[in-house]
């Protein structure tokens, strides 16, 4: 079963030639306008997700710098002897 979702009527300003052309081909502008905006703040969010935690990421990056990656034989060499079981 789908989940019902609430929509909202909005106003855009659009190119006239992109949209009469839209329209002849039969898109649904409002459907592709949702899934671009979609598309848009998913990465809006990874963004803002990456620079939030740039911290945390630069202190891994130095401790295994200083430390060495806790798994680095199985990364490095699939094939080697910590692969078997």
């Amino acid at each position: 079963m789908l989940a019902a979702t609430t929509k909202r009527k909005t106003s855009l300003t659009l190119d006239t030639e992109v949209l009469d052309g839209a329209k002849a081909l039969g898109i649904n502008v409002s459907a592709v306008a949702e899934a671009a905006l979609k598309n848009a703040v998913a990465s809006a969010r990874h963004a803002q997700w990456l620079q939030q935690n740039a911290e945390a990421f630069a202190a891994q990056a130095a401790w295994h710098e200083r430390h060495g990656h806790p798994l680095a034989d199985i990364l490095t060499s699939p094939g080697s002897a910590s692969w078997s079981a």
